[in-house]
């Protein structure tokens, strides 16, 4: 397939639209939409720009956006920075996959649907997400020994003992407390336009980024269908 010059040009003007924004809109720029949706060959130079870029380029409903492999350090997050972003200072590689596991309750306990939206509710309040990581961790503990817990590739018993490390202060924002980790994984979240973390009302609601992410290309879906299914079937266990 062949090329103009201007198709080129237009195909760069918009992958770097992306990279400063993220996302693209027809209400954020009515132009780069539509030569984006309209024109295939420029579609498909950028999208094999951001594949040269280490990442994707997807369209959600009425939303075109950038997203990083999962192993892009400069366009996304390495495990490092994460760790910084999301642990208390000097935290470990259990702290780290306890904010993971973390996020991931967070998706189950939204989508859990098989109908035409995998959104099962609209909100959740963060004393319940704080019991249901406990609930979570401890049933996986009881559940499963070290070698299945191994093989599952799901150290359950080392996130609680990170988890059972941290103090429970009300209102508290350090990251060496329940409160204070979940803030600043809630609120990391709001930041990548994840979910609305409404502090005043202790609730959490998702974004329709997230939701159309959830439904039309489900993030982190292995991972995401499995520990739902581990934790599923530690919970069976305990009823």
């Amino acid at each position: 397939m062949s090329y103009e010059i201007e198709e080129i040009r237009q195909s760069q003007d918009i992958f770097y639209y992306l990279l400063k924004n993220h996302k693209l809109t027809e209400q954020g720029n009515e132009q780069y939409y539509k030569l984006y949706t309209e024109n295939e060959k420029v579609q498909i130079l950028v999208k094999q720009q951001a594949v040269a870029a280490e990442s994707t380029v997807e369209g959600y409903g009425s939303v075109i956006y950038l997203i990083p492999d999962s192993d892009n350090n400069y366009l996304g997050y390495s495990k490092a920075m994460l760790k910084a972003r999301l642990c208390k200072s000097g935290g470990t590689d259990k702290d780290y996959y306890l904010a993971q596991f973390t996020i991931l309750t967070i998706l189950m306990m939204f989508y859990d649907g098989q109908g035409v939206t995998s959104k099962t509710r609209d909100y959740i309040r963060v004393g319940e997400l704080q019991n249901e990581v406990a609930e979570s961790l401890k049933n996986g503990v009881q559940r499963y020994d070290e070698n299945q817990q191994e093989l599952a590739g799901i150290a359950f018993g080392d996130m609680l003992s990170a988890y059972e490390a941290l103090k429970s202060v009300a209102g508290s924002r350090a990251k060496t407390t329940k409160e204070g980790f979940l803030a600043g994984i809630l609120l990391f979240l709001q930041e990548q336009g994840l979910v609305e973390y409404i502090e005043s009302d202790d609730m959490i609601k998702t974004t329709k980024k997230l939701d159309n992410f959830m439904d039309f290309n489900l993030l982190n879906r292995n991972n995401f269908f499995r520990i739902k299914s581990i934790v599923e079937d530690a919970k069976l266990e305990q009823d």
